[in-house]
């Protein structure tokens, strides 16, 4: 009868541990996953700055067209969530 109780605190116990390491593991994880998730969206928010700007001196100065100031501004956007998805994966 002791030897059953020994074995049962024994897995008890080897049963925590490996849930505290699973819980460990995957916090461990998430905070990875967070950090890319925020240094993408900073990312994508730099290159639309940078877009309405990049448009506003387009425009303001008068070298091209609208029409072309827009396709810049579309460029400098998508640059940008190229960049994020590179940081996410």
């Amino acid at each position: 009868m002791l030897e059953s109780k020994d074995g049962l605190w024994r897995w008890t116990g080897a049963m925590l541990v490996t849930a505290g390491l699973l819980a460990l593991s995957s916090a461990a994880l998430a905070t990875n996953q967070s950090q890319q998730r925020q240094q993408g969206r900073n990312a994508n928010q730099a290159a639309k700055q940078e877009a309405r700007a990049g448009k506003v001196d387009c425009r303001a100065a008068n070298q091209k067209s609208n029409s072309q100031c827009r396709q810049d501004k579309r460029d400098t956007k998508q640059q940008g969530r190229q960049e994020k998805r590179d940081i996410k994966y």
